[in-house]
């Protein structure tokens, strides 16, 4: 009985050590398995992920949160849309003592930034030019760097860049020009296009800025209107739309024409410098009373033969041409005595491009000056055989 229970437990013994071994067996497979294949494990099956595999999902999955990420701060830095609706950028450019810090000046006032215009050479009681504001600008009487001014108008943003206008301060003007959505190109009446003028205007051409034109000094002696817009077209190429037509010139200079809302604007100088000028409008179909008011029988005879001219040769406005810079609006006027400004400003808050991204063009100056010479070369040649 002995032997039979000492073999009864070596059997047993067996048995135990043999279970034991099948469970060592069983848990190490499992840890092997378990390590080869990670946190990643196809649910439809017990096949492990290559580890090559499980890199590039990674790499997915990395790529997409940071594009998210990327996106989501993109949408939390970029300017609300009822903003960028809103505002209007104005570069005002020309050739020196053209006008622009007057005008600028003119802009502010009737936009209610200032109650008062300055001037850049003060007389009596008279500020000086809210952007001049520089002791040396106020001392020599030119704009030495841009500045840029701001006022509501109109439930507009209306941002004025007022740039250097002599070749030593180019550079600045350059700089503003590219942050500019519109551009003004400010005329002397007298003397129509002059060499900084030209250099700046290919400036604007190169950005493709919508480019309107102002032509300044109407209360002075001025070049026939015609005759500037045919040299607009000559030297630049680009075609003019006359919004404002003037009445007159010089100390005969009355006011001028809205050709978009085709009432006459009669201006009077306001008795007190700096203050807005005194309006008088009345319709084109109003001729007693406009003849009456012109007080000047050739002026009012010219007036409504010019009406008539331009009615019938220039097509409507086309503000596709406008925002591509092929076509100028047009604008006559004086921002000294404020005439013609207000006009200005409205019809550059209907017609100006908000903020958007634009690509500069290339343009080959040297086919262009060679073209130009050849156009003058035959031109002389036409004036020989004469």
């Amino acid at each position: 009985s002995s032997s039979s229970s000492s073999s009864w437990r070596n059997m047993g013994f067996e048995k135990w050590r043999v279970v034991c071994s099948l469970l060592i067996m069983f848990c190490w497979s499992t840890t092997s398995v378990m390590a080869l294949i990670g946190p990643l494990q196809l649910p439809s099956s017990r096949t492990t992920v290559p580890t090559r595999v499980r890199r590039i999902i990674l790499r997915s999955a990395n790529a997409v949160d940071s594009a998210a990420d990327s996106k989501k701060e993109e949408e939390v830095n970029k300017a609300p849309t009822v903003e960028i609706e809103r505002r209007r950028n104005l570069a005002i450019i020309s050739h020196p003592d053209s006008g622009k810090t007057t005008m600028t000046e003119k802009l502010l006032l009737y936009g209610g930034a200032i109650q008062q215009a300055g001037a850049v050479r003060q007389k009596a009681d008279q500020r000086s030019t809210a952007s001049d504001f520089m002791e040396m600008e106020k001392e020599r009487g030119i704009s030495i760097s841009s500045t840029v001014m701001n006022f509501d108008y109109e439930g507009l943003r209306i941002n004025i860049l007022d740039t250097p206008g002599h070749q030593d301060f180019s550079e600045d003007t350059y700089r503003a020009l590219a942050a500019a959505d519109n551009a003004v190109m400010l005329l002397d009446a007298a003397k129509g296009l002059e060499p900084q003028t030209r250099k700046l205007f290919e400036v604007c051409r190169m950005r493709q800025l919508p480019l309107f034109t102002f032509v300044n000094k109407m209360d002075r002696p001025a070049m026939s209107p015609y005759e500037i817009m045919d040299q607009i077209e000559a030297e630049f190429e680009l075609e003019t739309h006359p919004i404002l037509w003037p009445i007159g010139d010089g100390d005969r200079f009355k006011g001028v024409l809205d050709r978009i809302n085709n009432v006459v604007h009669l201006y009077t100088k306001p008795s007190k410098r700096g203050a807005k000028a005194l309006v008088t409008q009345i319709p084109m179909e109003d001729t007693d009373k406009l003849e009456q008011m012109i007080d000047d029988d050739e002026l009012f005879q010219k007036l409504i033969e010019d009406q008539e001219i331009l009615q019938e040769l220039l097509p409507p406005l086309d503000m596709d041409r406008v925002m591509a810079a092929d076509l100028s609006p047009l604008f006559f006027g004086s921002a000294m005595t404020n005439f013609g400004v207000q006009l200005f400003l409205d019809t550059f808050c209907d017609m100006g491009a908000k903020p958007l991204g634009r690509r500069a063009k290339f343009i080959d100056e040297v086919n262009t000056k060679k073209k130009k010479n050849k156009q003058q070369a035959n031109n002389d040649d036409d004036d020989d055989d004469d």
